[in-house]
């Protein structure tokens, strides 16, 4: 028992937040930043850790990331200053950023939040884009809900490109 205490004692102490993507880690620039592989100019702009490492599973995005800590959220009092925002916007204000990549939930608060941020570097030389959003690969278009249905179909795709999937 002692070990597990001073293992989580340790753990706790030694954790700390990348000092460029927010982004858990237990050195000071974690370990996705530090590799001189990613892709610099491409940021993926996500709520927290646990949709790092869903993406990162994915092996199919060599970008950067940048950790919010959350969504604007007005009813639980969550506010862009109470986000890492302010520090994405440095990064773009920056020039060194040429894609900045939404993968925010597909709610009310991802959505504001993305417009948020769109506003604030509307102005500014870099892509804005977001992750494709529709039905599910094996889902069944009768069980869709409409939002989701209406997203499918007004962000369509040319018949060949999904053939290359």
């Amino acid at each position: 028992m002692k070990y597990l205490t001073e293992s989580l004692s340790s753990l706790r102490n030694n954790i700390k937040h990348c000092k460029s993507c927010h982004n858990i880690s237990d050195v000071e620039i974690c370990e996705i930043c530090a590799n001189p592989k990613r892709d610099k100019e491409l940021i993926c702009v996500v709520e927290d850790i646990r949709d790092v490492m869903a993406i990162e599973n994915t092996a199919q995005f060599k970008g950067l990331y940048h950790v919010l800590g959350g969504k604007i959220s007005p009813m639980e009092g969550v506010g862009p200053q109470n986000l890492t925002i302010e520090s994405l916007i440095n990064k773009v204000k920056s020039g060194k950023i040429k894609e900045l990549v939404f993968a925010l939930s597909s709610t009310m608060e991802g959505d504001t939040t993305n417009f948020y941020i769109f506003k604030q570097i509307e102005n500014f030389d870099v892509q804005i884009s977001t992750i494709a959003r529709g039905i599910a690969v094996g889902d069944e278009i009768e069980y869709a809900d409409e939002i989701t249905l209406g997203r499918s179909i007004l962000n369509r795709i040319p018949y060949e490109n999904s053939l290359k999937h």
